[in-house]
């Protein structure tokens, strides 16, 4: 089914249109937004202003457009801070309703805070934590305490970007008198709310906002990073910490010249950044990690609900499938080598000394290994290192989709070595693993080499200096399986030091 969301907020009218599978996969195929600005001096006057209600009309008309020509089941949109508090809300919604046909609802904060989490548990599983959510918006920031995918508590507070900027930060730069009246009324506002969060434990702040996308862009800008894929990348605290000093100092000029910043944000980037160092200091998160899904996907996964079940491994598990089956149809070869290398994995990790939770990945790069034949086959492995890389996983950080994309890479020709430039981005105890996957993957795929699952089962036993896999293809010949896979073994013999053999 095909699906709308639109999230009329306080800067921006974003709208996002999605196929949603019966088996709860989201596969997006359009997304727009437009700066509006709806509270420039929303929040100080009470009232919405003309020609910011024509722009985000007008942007309503033409998402209207795009709904009709993307042939959209359901919509839903809502409106947010700005709105919600104004005193014309009534009359530019019967506005938006006449001139564009689109019914769009009012939501409270709680609501709000609400959309904002399910669409993070969706995108980064949010298992373990707890995890602090922060969503900074024009006019409110939603905050949510989650501990293994579950909320603790939710709170929406009027202190967004646009309403800190125009009550405290109205010099440019401010001075140091009105940082010092932000920070008294931060603390008065989410002080002791943030204290809670620090006394449970906090083990990473998760950003969903723009504002937020632009401070870890900018983290990473400032360390030369290039500007890739921002969902699940970073910044440390004290990153955090220099850049809204930097952007407290200067003025909009200079501001517009730091490196990785969103034109478009610079007005709010003082507020929206001492806001966040403020955050990030009370609640003692070490690092804050960047979230692209937000409110409107969101309001898709709530117009979805009933296909919808879970997130977590739920969430990375079909976002693995769906790549699959792009790339791969049925994936049989697929499946096939995820059952075998699950079986060496189980055999092998203790003396590779694997962790488990490296389990659930080698079978994601099992699953997903040869996807770049669709590509070309005679580089397929490094073609399917670029797909893993470059598709929307969610639930994983850049890490784990890293180390997928590795082992994947590693199934056949060279095998990774761990002072590889092409390694650089992973710490030594991940590339020990991908070396790890990557052994146990190559012996895997050589024992399906024909594609048409002619080894049944493994049985992996230990015997002084040897590793031995008997072979089990229930009478059919497995010739070639075996010759291969005689000569895929090097890598897992060095690694496990003994002889890998193989048995009839």
């Amino acid at each position: 089914m095909r699906l709308g969301a639109i999230d009329v907020g306080s800067n921006s009218v974003h709208m996002i249109v999605a196929d949603v599978g019966r088996d709860g996969h989201v596969e997006v195929v359009d997304r727009v937004k437009e700066t509006v600005r709806l509270g420039r001096r929303a929040f100080m006057t009470g009232h919405l202003m003309p020609e910011a209600m024509d722009l985000a009309v007008r942007a309503l008309v033409n998402f209207n457009r795009i709904l009709r020509l993307r042939k959209v089941a359901k919509v839903r949109a809502v409106a947010t801070s700005a709105v919600r508090e104004s005193k014309n809300r009534a009359s530019f919604i019967r506005r938006i309703r006449r001139e564009t046909g689109l019914n769009v609802q009012i939501i409270s904060g709680t609501e709000e805070a609400r959309l904002i989490f399910l669409a993070a548990r969706h995108a980064l599983g949010l298992d373990g934590g707890p995890h602090l959510l922060i969503d900074v918006g024009g006019g409110s920031v939603e905050l949510v305490l989650v501990r293994d995918g579950r909320p603790l508590w939710m709170k929406s507070v009027k202190l967004g970007a646009a309403r800190l900027a125009e009550r405290y930060l109205t010099d440019d730069p401010p001075s140091r008198a009105q940082l010092k009246r932000l920070e008294r009324h931060l603390n008065d506002e989410i002080g002791a709310l943030l204290k809670t969060a620090r006394k449970a434990g906090v083990v990473r702040a998760i950003g969903t906002s723009g504002t937020i996308n632009t401070l870890v862009a900018m983290a990473r800008a400032a360390r030369g990073d290039e500007l890739e894929r921002m969902h699940g990348a970073s910044a440390t605290a004290a990153e955090v910490s220099k850049l809204a000093g930097q952007l407290v100092s200067a003025n909009s000029a200079l501001r517009s010249e730091l490196p990785g910043i969103d034109a478009k944000r610079v007005d709010l980037m003082p507020a929206a950044g001492a806001l966040v160092d403020f955050v990030l200091k009370r609640s003692a998160a070490p690092v804050l990690v960047a979230c692209t899904w937000a409110l409107r996907e969101g309001l898709l996964l709530s117009l979805a609900s009933a296909t919808i079940r879970g997130g977590g491994e739920h969430a990375r598990r079909l976002s693995v499938n769906a790549l699959a089956t792009r790339f791969a149809g049925v994936n049989k070869h697929g499946h096939q080598v995820a059952k075998l290398a699950l079986k060496l994995f189980d055999a092998t990790a203790p003396v590779l000394a694997l962790p488990k939770s490296s389990r659930e990945l080698l079978e994601y790069a099992a699953l997903l290994h040869d996807i770049g034949h669709a590509i070309d086959h005679d580089r397929h492995n490094r073609h399917s290192y670029y797909l893993i890389k470059n598709a929307e996983l969610f639930g994983f950080d850049p890490g784990e989709v890293e180390v997928i994309a590795q082992a994947a890479r590693g199934h056949r020709k060279q095998a990774p070595k761990l002072d590889s430039p092409e390694m650089d981005g992973l710490a030594p105890s991940k590339r020990r693993v991908v070396r790890g996957l990557a052994a146990i993957l190559r012996v895997a795929d050589a024992l399906d080499r024909s594609h048409f699952s002619v080894v049944k089962n493994i049985e992996v036993r230990y015997s002084p200096g040897r590793l031995i896999i008997a072979v089990d293809s229930n009478n059919e010949k497995a010739d070639l399986e075996l010759w291969t896979c005689e000569r895929r073994t090097d890598l897992l013999s060095r690694l496990l030091d003994r002889q890998v053999t193989l048995e009839r």
